[in-house]
């Protein structure tokens, strides 16, 4: 990676070669979380049109992320095997259909199956994962993936912000049509902006891709078996949105819908399990040459840490204004205002956790990072109506900073175990993030507020003690070209 464009200067106002590269990606993310995050703000203007019921809302919103699961999976495998420009544009494009299809929904049925396919877009994060690796050496890795996902992730708070006003703009009872409708169009016409200026590499450097699309590939018995364990939690968040629409939950679908589930999930998960026998095999037979390994614990630990990073933070920002209204009596306008300042903390808390990694090392800002969330959710669970409320402000806005350096943290770490599989390592790690928001959102429909910050807290307690098993990555990737030469890809100074 010695071409100009990617040995010049760091340069966030420059829009030529790798710069131009991480603010079309960042860009490209920011209106995929501004699609996907386009239903909240105007939630209740829909619930009015539609005629729903609360219980078909809160379906809307479990559907909205349900999908994004095995998204993030399977767009990680199709950004390795076809690369992220082609994968990201098409992302865009075909997305902003169930997009429109929402925005012009007459029944609630309509709204669902619409609702559920938008999940899909909530996988556009892990493209760019892989397209900014190629582009940025290993010091300057985390801090451009911290911008990536801080400025991108942006798109939530300001879908929040934005689409109240552009729908009272349009004015009348289809106002919110116009708004959702907007964002899908900006979808649409950003797909073939990405795709006439981007490419996937840098002038000259290879792409490399992997060898098999199917599954994920190991170097050792250990990490097979490793791997097939932490596919389960993704199957059992699924069968937890499942448990959620059942009878017990929402009531949207009935006991026997339900069971076929769960019986469609676990054969899903046995057919997972001969995918990953089939593409490896052979490490049962034939030990994998030591330059070629890596070690699965790496991607296991970094799931956990974005279970509890990114999974806490997507489950705290939909209840922190009511948890502010709630506690210290306040009006839904001021909540609002006060739980938005724990989004703010993105747009510099993430790249930070990025700069912070490239400077001092990965494990050793992990460890830090890891340790100050788990005191900040402790002390979120402290708070109470006896609290001045500047106070828990400033507990919440600390608490927010380590979750988001957190996750520029561990996303700073993620392309260095294997180059050619970036897509796959970043699809699991994201996917890993929704499944810890299923898990503490179900927490939190359980206890009270104070006991679910314990449990957010005691799982960062959880991801330090993984962390501590973690190897830092150091030295160099090997990865075969075409023509069977081996380049090493530098990974640390």
């Amino acid at each position: 990676m010695s071409t100009s464009e990617t040995s010049s200067t760091f340069n966030l106002f420059s829009f030529s070669g790798k710069m131009k590269t991480l603010h079309l990606s960042w860009m490209a993310f920011f209106i995929t979380f501004v699609v996907w995050f386009n239903f909240a703000p105007l939630l209740q203007a829909v619930k009015e049109t539609l005629g729903l019921t609360t219980a078909e809302i809160k379906t809307l919103l479990i559907l909205n992320v349900a999908f994004t699961i095995p998204a993030r999976v399977i767009i990680g495998m199709l950004t390795d095997k076809y690369g992220p420009r082609l994968v990201f544009s098409g992302l865009l494009a075909i997305c902003s259909i169930p997009c429109f299809a929402f925005a012009f929904a007459d029944n609630f049925t309509q709204a669902a199956i619409a609702r559920f396919a938008l999940g899909l877009i909530g996988a556009g994060f892990v493209v760019g994962i892989r397209l900014v690796s190629e582009w940025f050496p290993h010091n300057e890795l985390g801090t451009a993936e911290g911008i990536y996902g801080g400025w991108g992730n942006f798109g939530s708070a300001a879908a929040a912000f934005t689409l109240p006003t552009v729908a009272v703009m349009f004015g009348g009872d289809d106002g919110w049509r116009y708004a959702m409708a907007i964002t899908g169009l900006m979808s649409l016409a950003f797909s073939f902006v990405f795709f006439k200026n981007v490419t996937d590499t840098p002038k000259g450097a290879t792409y490399y891709k992997p060898k098999n699309l199917g599954a994920m590939e190991v170097t050792s018995k250990g990490d097979f078996y490793l791997l097939l364990v932490m596919k389960v939690p993704m199957y059992a968040a699924l069968a937890l949105l499942a448990w959620k629409l059942s009878p017990t939950g929402v009531s949207l679908l009935s006991d026997m819908a339900v069971n076929g589930i769960y019986l469609g999930l676990a054969a899903l998960y046995l057919l997972d399990i001969t995918k990953v026998y089939k593409v490896n095999k052979h490490i049962f037979d034939t030990p994998v040459p030591e330059i070629h390994q890596y070690k699965f614990k790496q991607v296991a630990v970094l799931n956990v840490l974005y279970f509890a990073t990114f999974g806490s933070e997507l489950a705290v920002v939909s209840m922190l204004p009511l948890f502010f209204s709630e506690t210290f009596e306040l009006t839904p306008v001021v909540a609002g205002m006060v739980a938005s300042a724990y989004a703010f903390m993105n747009l510099m808390s993430r790249p930070g956790g990025g700069w912070l990694s490239d400077k001092f090392g990965r494990k050793p800002v992990l460890i830090i990072l890891t340790a100050g969330l788990a005191v900040g959710y402790f002390v979120m669970g402290l708070v109470d109506s006896s609290w001045p409320v500047w106070l828990a402000v400033i507990a919440a806005m600390t608490c927010s900073f380590f979750v988001q350096s957190g996750e520029g943290a561990v996303f700073a770490a993620v392309p260095l175990i294997k180059r050619r599989m970036t897509g796959q390592i970043a699809g699991m790690t994201g996917a890993y993030g929704n499944v810890g928001a299923v898990t503490y959102l179900t927490v939190l429909s359980l206890v009270d507020y104070s006991t679910f910050f314990y449990v957010i807290s005691g799982t960062a307690v959880l991801g330090l003690i993984a962390l501590l098993l973690m190897e830092e990555p150091k030295g160099h990737i090997a990865e075969v070209q075409e023509d069977g030469t081996v380049e090493l890809i530098s990974v640390s100074s």
